[in-house]
């Protein structure tokens, strides 16, 4: 009797555990395609905002000064597309990437495209983070130094930058995010790594205005 009963117990156990990593096999299935969807979502959200953005064309006349030089601290202007406020785009033509920026930073606005974290391309201290998708800045850490970066204002004004520096900050840096005293970063893009352990952080100088 006794030795029925421990078999029972065995098999018993034997199928708790098969039914335990079934579940956890099934829950990482979920997630993978979850995730592969949400990326294949995120790039198809940027290319669609992309082709709804007019053309940013430079339409002053020639010896005009743009306004941002007359007043650096004048508010960036916005295009809006289904109620959302765009800054401009970003290209990063090592990466083959060009994105709409968004004028705020919040989570849901982080699902559709990069975004504003803080600061101004006017005054030199603009800060754009983006989710790790491959199609926003998930390959941020293959950028090298001297690699060129490219910011167009919604008023057709371009910013040229040069990568300086690359480096990883904990989450809650957020006083080194928007820190100055290594040098006057003009551009700052972050994104999380996988798990949100860290930040992969590019620093970059404007080299050109056009």
């Amino acid at each position: 009797m006794r030795e029925k009963s421990r078999r029972r117990a065995v098999r018993k156990k034997s199928s708790i555990l098969i039914i335990t990593g079934l579940l956890l096999i099934a829950a990482a299935l979920s997630l993978t395609i979850f995730n592969l969807y949400d990326e294949y979502r995120a790039e198809q959200s940027v290319n669609q905002i992309l082709s709804r953005m007019a053309p940013q064309e430079d339409t002053l006349l020639e010896g005009e000064i743009p306004d941002y030089l007359l007043n650096p601290a004048m508010e960036m202007p916005v295009e809006i597309i289904d109620g959302r406020d765009y800054i401009g785009t970003l290209q990063i033509p090592s990466l083959d990437l060009k994105l709409p920026v968004l004028s705020s930073w919040n989570y849901p606005n982080l699902r559709v495209a990069p975004c504003r974290y803080t600061g101004s391309a006017y005054q030199g201290n603009l800060i754009i983070a983006a989710h790790n998708y491959p199609s926003h800045f998930g390959n941020l850490k293959h950028l090298q130094e001297g690699e060129t970066v490219l910011f167009t204002d919604a008023d057709g004004n371009r910013f040229t930058y040069q990568v300086v520096v690359r480096e990883t900050l904990e989450p809650t840096a957020i006083d080194e995010m928007e820190s100055e005293e290594d040098g006057a970063w003009d551009l700052t893009l972050f994104t999380c790594t996988i798990g949100g352990q860290s930040r992969v952080t590019v620093r970059c100088v404007q080299v050109e205005n056009s």
